[in-house]
Formats: C-alpha cells, structure tokens, sequence
C-alpha cells in the first residue's frame, strides 16, 4: 500500500491573495469616482455669470414679442419761408404780369374790327405781348409812308402804350422777293425804314423814345413758307413787341487773374 506523501514545512497554502486583487479594484474605483467629482464639479461664477446672461436674454426676447416695435416717423421737411426781397419782387413780377394782360385787352379792343379781318394777330408770349400787323394794312407795295387808315390805328395803339412803361421793340419783315429802288436798295433798308416809320409816330404820339427800338430784318425770319403768294404775305408784315420783363443792370467782364498773379498790362 502506497504511502501518502507529506508536504514539506515551510510549503502552506496562501489563503490571502484575493485580498491583493481586492485592494487594486477599490483603488482603481476610487481613483474613478475622484476623477468623476473633478469632471463635475462647477465655477459657480461662470455659471452665475452664465445664468444671469441667459435669464437677460430670454426677457428681453419676451418683452420685444410683447411689446410693438416704435413707429420711427419720418422728419418734417422745414418749409424756408421766401424773404421779404423775394416777396416784394414776386409781388412787383406779379403785378406787372397782370398790367400787361390789362394792355393785352386794350389792343384787343382797339384792334378788333383788323382781327376779325385776319390782318393784325395779337399774341402773348413769355416776353409779353406782340402784335403782328400785315404790311397791307400799314403801307403800299414797295413803300414805307403810313396810309391815313393805318396811321389812326397806330396812334389808337400808341395811346394804350403811353400810359405803360414797358419797352417797345418794332420789328419789320418783308417776304423774299428781291427790291432794288434808288430808296431801297434791299429788302433790309425798306424793312428797317418801315420799322422807324412807326416808332416815329409812336414818339410823336407821346411814347417815350428810350422805351423805342427799330429793327430790319428784311426775309431772314419768314412765319410761313415763300413758295406761296399766301405765305409770301403773311410774311409782309410789322411785329410790335411790347416787352414785360425788366432790364437787368450790365456787369462788365473782367479780365482773368494769370496763376502768378500779375494783371496782363497789354501791349507795350
């Protein structure tokens, strides 16, 4: 019979190694909820700060979604009122417009029984008034002596003029057929000549001679087409302007400054 064999005496069992492994696990769970209560723990003042920068937020939106957006209205345009120059000048331009119109009427009067004819056209313009008279009315073919007829119609005329203060411009125009007299040698003399013939009745009927202008121009400013014998008539013919605007006082014109200042001397 085999005989058990003993084992020796410093050989034993070592019950206590669990315990190894035990005290690695709870280090290792305790190094774990360590890092976990670092990871969660909070500044509690950035999360006031934050806290207190959302709450802010969040009424700010509910007051704007409760509270109507202000009406922006737009700026009243300041109304500059003219000065008192302005005003008087606007007044006197008035005035003188309404003067005019008064004369308008009165060479219409004067000058009916011509209109209804269609020899006198009397026109308002920006500049004021014209009239426009056929030289048929005033003067004998080639000729620059006023009939007795035309010359009452024209001292009816200087006699609604007198009165005004306006200027007067007498403009004569002839068709373009050519004139060759010993007393017109073109169509620009007999026009000009017809032209002073009035303005020399308008003076001696009591018109102001600085008031009065002549002018010729003869065929240069035709009204209608001279193909016609029709259009070579309405062209005869003798416009009264009867200015509204007032003159303007001249500036003389200046020489230019040079760059370096010297005035120019002329020649030496």
């Amino acid at each position: 019979m085999a005989r058990r064999r003993e084992k020796p005496e410093d050989a034993h069992d070592n019950h206590e190694r669990w315990m190894v492994s035990y005290a690695d696990f709870i280090t290792l769970l305790f190094a774990f909820f360590v890092v976990m209560y670092a990871l969660s723990t909070v500044n509690e003042g950035k999360y006031r700060i934050l806290s207190d920068s959302m709450t802010a937020a969040f009424r700010n939106i509910q007051a704007n979604a409760s509270t109507p957006p202000p009406i922006v209205m737009p700026p009243i345009p300041k109304v500059q009122r003219p000065s008192q120059a302005a005003r008087q000048a606007e007044a006197a331009r008035q005035k003188r417009r309404d003067k005019m119109r008064s004369v308008a009427k009165e060479l219409l009067e004067v000058m009916g029984p011509l209109v209804d004819e269609g020899k006198v056209r009397i026109v308002e313009t920006s500049r004021g008034v014209t009239i426009e008279i056929n030289d048929s009315v005033l003067f004998a073919p080639g000729q620059a002596v006023l009939n007795p007829v035309s010359s009452r119609a024209m001292r009816a005329v200087a006699q609604v003029l007198s009165p005004t203060d306006f200027p007067i411009t007498i403009e004569g125009h002839t068709d373009n057929v050519p004139i060759s007299t010993p007393q017109f040698p073109s169509n620009w003399e007999l026009s000009a000549i017809r032209a002073t013939t009035v303005l020399r009745l308008f003076a001696d009927s009591g018109i102001a001679a600085d008031r009065l202008t002549a002018i010729g121009y003869a065929d240069t400013h035709p009204v209608e087409p001279n193909l016609l014998a029709d259009g070579r008539a309405r062209n005869r013919r003798v416009s009264i302007l009867i200015d509204s605007s007032e003159a303007e006082e001249g500036r003389e014109v200046e020489m230019p400054v040079p760059e370096d200042g010297r005035q120019g001397t002329g020649n030496r």
